[in-house]
């Protein structure tokens, strides 16, 4: 009688001691992020973070999540992982960054068809990057093997971030006003958003991540990391009186700006005040889309905004070049059904 094969999690596709080796090589990058507050290890069931109450009277918490989308896509074809875990801090802290709140830690959640070891310890240190760059301490993730989800060399992201803010400091854009500024952050690029349509105009035009932009290539200008505002916005609401924040993301100037807008009120943009690095150009003459587009999909040059009076608003260029964002006045706000045009 034939004795039957004795079966393993590995014949199935799924790697406990590789899992269990990543922990390992991960350790020094998580540390890096530590804070104070910080109660736990890497590798328990949970993260444990100090709330750091002292500082507030009535605390109140701000959580935010998000992904890198198909931007993942690029990387992974261009063989580029060490940037796309700033990509995913970057989308979630500057979410939570428009509410006045001060990122306090951050989770990730990595999820592959097998895992592949230098692939995921890059995407991890990236992470940490990120989180460094934004002051979070990364507490904890997940790393998760699922063969038959996902294809050979595929991965996927999703991140998991937590702040804090005093409730009477909330930014909300109810004190906006007619006649208030809006300043508009530099971005490095598309950031992580419209590459479903990134994606489609270079199958179309039939051109290729190696062609030559600028002064390098076309993937390595695409996968330029998202800019991370938290530190700069923090010393400017230390120092001016910041009305209404908005992360320009999916949906572009066109749509994000409204989002913190009261009612009653809308934005005008001016188009010769907009700054695009040359990508944007790239992208809207190869893919023949029309402002509308681009400007409803696309960051265009655009990665934050802030709402300030126009009073402090030479002032908030000043702190915020200070601590070295490109910033400039790039419309006003008005009486309107909280629009924006931009013309």
């Amino acid at each position: 009688m034939n004795k039957k094969t004795s079966l393993t999690y590995r014949d199935a596709g799924v790697d406990i001691d590789a899992g269990n080796e990543l922990v390992q090589r991960i350790k020094s990058s998580v540390e890096s992020t530590r804070r104070a507050e910080v109660l736990s290890g890497i590798g328990g069931f949970g993260g444990l973070f100090a709330l750091p109450l002292e500082r507030y009277s009535n605390p109140v918490l701000v959580s935010g999540t998000d992904g890198v989308g198909t931007k993942l896509k690029l990387a992974i074809e261009m063989g580029i992982h060490d940037t796309i875990g700033i990509d995913l801090v970057a989308m979630c802290v500057n979410d939570v960054l428009v509410t006045g709140a001060e990122p306090l830690f951050f989770l990730d959640y990595y999820a592959t068809s097998r895992l592949e070891l230098e692939v995921a310890e890059a995407v991890v240190a990236g992470i940490a990057h990120g989180c460094r760059q934004a002051g979070a301490a990364l507490i904890g993730g997940e790393t998760a093997e699922m063969p038959g989800i996902y294809q050979p060399g595929d991965y996927d992201l999703a991140g998991f971030c937590v702040g804090i803010v005093e409730r009477e400091q909330i930014i909300d854009g109810s004190g906006t006003q007619p006649g208030d500024c809006v300043i508009g952050l530099a971005s490095s690029g598309p950031h992580s958003n419209g590459y479903s349509l990134v994606r489609k105009i270079i199958e179309v035009s039939g051109c290729r991540l190696t062609d030559r932009l600028g002064d390098g290539l076309l993937g390595e200008q695409l996968l330029a990391p998202t800019r991370i505002y938290v530190r700069p916005v923090r010393e400017l609401l230390r120092q001016v009186e910041v009305r209404a924040l908005a992360h320009i993301t999916g949906g572009g100037l066109a749509e994000n700006l409204p989002r913190v807008l009261p009612d009653g009120l809308g934005a005008a943009l001016n188009e010769d005040r907009i700054e695009r690095p040359a990508v944007f150009e790239w992208l809207q003459k190869h893919g023949n889309i029309e402002a509308a587009e681009m400007y409803r999909t696309f960051n265009c040059g655009i990665g934050m905004c802030v709402v300030v009076s126009a009073d402090d608003a030479d002032r908030a260029i000043e702190v915020l070049a200070s601590a070295g964002e490109t910033a400039r006045v790039i419309g006003h706000i008005r009486e309107g059904e909280r629009t924006v045009e931009i013309s």
